[in-house]
């Protein structure tokens, strides 16, 4: 029990020396390259980045979740979603289909390469960062049913 609770503040603390987004480019599902620091960077924005992958059950119930509220939560808060699939080269094709199917409002990036999981020491997805003002402000791992109310009550304090 020992360990575990090294690791998990290990990784939480790993996260939280980051401070800031870290300086990677990124595609969209459309082929559109974003740089995550800077072009998610307005001021007092929130910005939530889920990171999720096709073959992730919880990821999908999360951004399900999220998805039921989101149009009442970004017209109360300043905010955006960014849906990042960590898919890899084997398993993104599965990516747009379930786009398709989902029609989820997000921007969704795809890190085939890993490069943004590995510069944020994510081990396990669903992972969630949310940065306002180009700082990490609140950090959550894994997904259970109601966690989204746990968010957006954290959503409001910032």
């Amino acid at each position: 029990m020992k360990k575990i609770l090294v690791l998990f503040l290990f990784l939480t603390a790993s996260v939280y020396a980051q401070k800031e987004m870290p300086n990677v480019n990124l595609k969209s599902e459309n082929n559109k390259s974003y740089n995550v620091k800077n072009d998610f960077a307005q001021k007092d924005k929130i910005y939530v980045f889920t990171f999720w992958a096709t073959w992730c059950v919880p990821c999908l119930n999360e951004l399900d979740a999220i998805n039921q509220h989101y149009a009442e939560w970004s017209k109360e808060l300043n905010m955006e979603v960014i849906a990042v699939s960590i898919d890899d080269t084997r398993t993104q094709k599965r990516v747009k289909p379930l786009l398709n199917g989902k029609k989820w409002p997000y921007t969704i990036l795809l890190d085939t390469n890993q490069d943004l999981k590995r510069a944020l020491a994510i081990a396990n997805v669903p992972y969630t960062i949310v940065v306002k003002n180009k700082k990490v402000v609140y950090v959550h791992n894994g997904y259970s049913q109601g966690a989204e109310k746990e968010l957006y009550a954290k959503l409001k304090t910032l």
